[in-house]
């Protein structure tokens, strides 16, 4: 439409003040070097592509040419849009916004800027959609390849430190278009944040003033994040104070590279964009590391803040010596979970044959209402790779015998481990929930994290190494965890523990990746214990049902249509909280308590007069578990609970089975309609570390739409 518009060409003078214009500063550079192209004879599209601007902006600018000479590219009249962006601002929207409207149409709208703005900061954070490389804040000097997770903030009178953090030697995909970084996290540190930065400055504290002081601390802080990520590549962003050359000794010292933050973008944009690009490509970067920060910027101070240990890479080799996995012949990321189910409907079919112990083709495309075809071709598949086994065929109606297909126990093992606050229970299983091998340990009284990891992975090498070469010559899908909640299952991280301090903001799945190379599940004990009921239950266990774990402390697992209900974060199922409630147990903070009656290691058979403190009765703590029991039968409206765990045994077990089967039937609203059966558990004192191994099983054979 405006390609010959401007035919004007520039004289030999012109050409000279237009050629300085262009090697000067913008934006009169950019509007000489589209008359230079135009001169040359190219069009306006191949000059946006050269230039890297739209079509419209070179017509409109060969047209001013044309018609007013080189005066009328030397000003613009105002749009009263800015000329100049926060960039770390359009990064973070681009990131928030959702997919459909991440055009940079639609966020120049929202920010009040023009589009190509928008465009030009996506580009210089490689956020185009079109681009290849990573997307990366644009440092000088610049970053390698890589994506970016932030772990650490200093922050201290004089100046404010991010430091971020690169694999070596690996490549990460851009961001996917589909992920959206946790909201509201993200606006709690960006407020936070803000207010931290406009709070009156503390005088420094220790030894020395004013930059030496800084220095120091500069120091010891790098030198601390040196310690927590040693294989990473560490860069140092100096968002205020001194500039980046300052702190070279430092950095040099903890093997840190410095950098200075980029043009156009503000101290808090800068923090808000990284984060949001952390999280945009690192599924393991939950709300909950957001908030641990949002957190820390409201305590006093002066900050300094270091993210736990990042995951593992996949197919990183765990450091230290080869163990069980690895003389097994199981290469690193690749070597375990080979089982690669390749439709929903041979899910189906696996669950179908599970549930029933063995079946015929002809029952199996009834119950799932397959045509037999489907069925006969799944089959055929399955039974080639070793999952089913045919048995003795059976004389049907028609007079033609029809085999009877299972799983094959042997076909698959998972591992489990259970950490309780006492003991240590790991065991491997096979597809059937079989326990093949087994090891019970006191956990050691050491107040060390790292002693307690390291407990728990020479447990689990040794019942594996125990587990014999049956193991060695299957698929190993790879190894459950039963943790004391709350647990944050994206990081694989241990939070606040009852009972057990010394796990405490532990990120136990990236250590014992370290150990072992197979993939890793973290789970609530109480989940855990709910999924391997439903696994090795099969048909008795196959429709909604509430899980009470009687161990150190009770709590609940819900299988609810035909799966675990985890909850938004993973900890669905703290019970006691709930008897609290129900029981009016209440701190005065308003807090519910923790309450001893949900603790069954507290409790007697008979009172025994000579204790210094009453001590509770089984019954009496099975009638108040049976409370809270009831305020979850009337809130889900299910028909069976089952009751397991440790101590679910011996004589207790028939008092908690009582007390909860009459709270349940005799107290509910909706009493008259149904009758709601409480049965023990078909495992129990290895409930949840038999259930921490059926999560693989349940994660890799249980039909769903959407794969975890």
């Amino acid at each position: 439409m405006l390609e010959h518009t401007a035919t004007r060409a520039p004289v030999e003078d012109e050409l000279d003040v237009l050629r300085r214009w262009a090697a000067g500063p913008q934006p009169r550079a950019l509007r000489a070097a589209i008359v230079l192209e135009a001169a040359l004879g190219r069009h306006n599209a191949e000059i946006a592509r050269r230039l890297g601007v739209s079509r419209q902006t070179v017509a409109t600018w060969r047209q001013r040419y044309a018609a007013e000479g080189a005066t009328g590219l030397d000003s613009r009249s105002q749009s009263g849009r800015p000329s100049v962006v926060d960039e770390g601002e359009v990064v973070a929207e681009s990131l928030l916004a959702p997919p459909d409207q991440r055009s940079s149409r639609s966020l120049g709208r929202r920010l009040g800027c023009s589009h190509t703005a928008v465009a030009a900061a996506r580009r210089h954070w490689n956020l185009g959609r079109d681009e290849l490389s990573t997307p990366a804040p644009p440092l000088t000097p610049p970053l390698g390849e890589g994506g970016i997770w932030v772990v650490g903030l200093l922050h201290e009178p004089g100046h404010t430190l991010v430091l971020l953090a690169q694999r070596t030697g690996t490549r990460a995909e851009p961001a996917p278009a589909d992920i959206q970084p946790p909201a509201d996290a993200l606006a709690a540190v960006t407020t936070a944040f803000t207010r931290a930065l406009a709070a009156p400055a503390a005088p420094p504290a220790g030894p020395g003033t004013g930059q030496t002081a800084g220095h120091a601390a500069v120091g010891a802080f790098l030198a601390a994040a040196r310690r927590v990520h040693p294989r990473a590549a560490l860069h140092l962003v100096v968002l205020r104070g001194p500039a980046a050359t300052d702190f070279t000794e430092q950095c040099a010292r903890a093997k840190v590279t410095p950098h200075q933050p980029p043009e156009h973008t503000g101290t808090v944009s800068f923090l808000r964009a990284a984060l949001a690009l952390d999280a945009a490509q690192h599924p393991s970067s939950s709300a909950r590391v957001l908030l641990d920060l949002a957190a820390a910027l409201q305590g006093p101070a002066p900050l300094r803040w270091i993210r736990e240990p990042l995951p593992a890479a996949p197919g990183e080799r765990p450091s230290g010596a080869a163990g069980p996995l690895h003389a097994a012949g199981t290469a690193s990321g690749a070597g375990a979970n080979q089982i690669d189910l390749g439709s929903f409907n041979e899910c189906v079919v696996i669950e179908t044959v599970r549930l029933a112990g063995a079946i015929t083709r002809g029952d199996i495309a009834t119950r799932t209402r397959l045509t037999q075809q489907s069925v006969s071709r799944i089959a055929r598949s399955l039974l080639e790779r070793g999952l089913l086994v045919e048995d003795r065929k059976r004389p049907s109606a028609d007079g033609k015998p029809r085999g009877l297909v299972r799983l094959r126990d042997d076909a698959a093992h998972a591992m489990g481990i259970h950490i309780d606050p006492e003991v240590l229970t790991a065991v491997v299983v096979d597809l059937s929930g079989r326990i093949v091998a087994r090891r019970v340990e006191r956990i050691t009284p050491e107040p060390r994290p790292g002693a307690v990891v390291a407990q728990i992975a020479a447990l689990g090498e040794a019942v594996l190494a125990g587990a014999g070469r049956q193991v060695r010559e299957s698929s190993f899908l790879g190894l459950g965890v039963a943790v004391p909640g709350p647990v944050d299952t994206v990081s694989g991280t241990v939070l606040d523990p009852p009972l057990m301090g010394v796990l405490r903001d532990v990120p136990l799945r990236t250590l014992l990746e370290r150990r072992f190379s197979c993939p890793i599940l973290i789970e609530k004990d109480s989940i855990a214990a709910a999924v391997g009921e439903r696994w090795i239950g099969r048909d008795r266990r196959s429709r909604d049902f509430v899980y009470l774990y009687l161990g150190t402390g009770v709590g609940a697992g819900l299988i609810l249509n035909g799966d675990i209900y985890r909850g938004l974060t993973a900890n669905a199922g703290e019970f006691g909280q709930l008897c609290a409630v129900v029981l009016g147990r209440v701190e005065p903070s308003g807090r519910p308590e923790v309450l001893p009656e949900c603790n069954p290691a507290c409790h007697v058979l008979v009172p025994d007069p000579a204790a210094q403190r009453p001590q509770l009765t089984v019954r009496q703590a099975a009638r108040a578990i049976g409370r809270g029991t009831l305020a979850v039968i009337d809130m889900l409206d299910v028909g069976l609970v089952v009751v397991g765990g440790p101590f679910c045994t011996g004589p207790a077990a028939e008092v908690y089975l009582t007390e909860i089967e009459r709270a349940v039937n005799d107290f509910p609203t909706a009493r008259r309609l149904r009758r709601v059966h409480v049965e023990r558990s078909v495992s129990t004192h290895e409930a949840a570390a038999v259930g921490a191994a059926s999560t693989l099983f349940h994660a890799s054979f249980t039909p769903r739409l959407r794969r975890p």
